[in-house]
């Protein structure tokens, strides 16, 4: 049976709200250090490239990502 003393929206959810950032945050950065590690063993052993092509590809893809993934300002209204 429900629980009388429960009023719908009146609960405190920062902790629901954190463990979402924290979640979105961590699959959104493991991602892009997923992704950059791939790039740099698959460019180093698979290709000509070598290892100082593959190190400068795969730090150009994170600087890249980080500047697209990072926290926008909130635009002001």
């Amino acid at each position: 049976m429900a629980d009388p003393d429960y009023h719908r929206g009146e609960m405190d959810i920062s902790e629901q709200t954190a463990t979402y950032a924290l979640v979105m945050g961590m699959t959104k950065w493991g991602s892009l250090a997923t992704a950059a590690l791939i790039l740099w063993l698959t460019l180093w052993f698979c290709t000509e490239t070598g290892f100082l092509g593959a190190t400068v590809a795969a730090v150009a893809l994170t600087v890249i990502g980080v500047v697209a993934l990072r926290e926008k300002s909130a635009a002001a209204h």
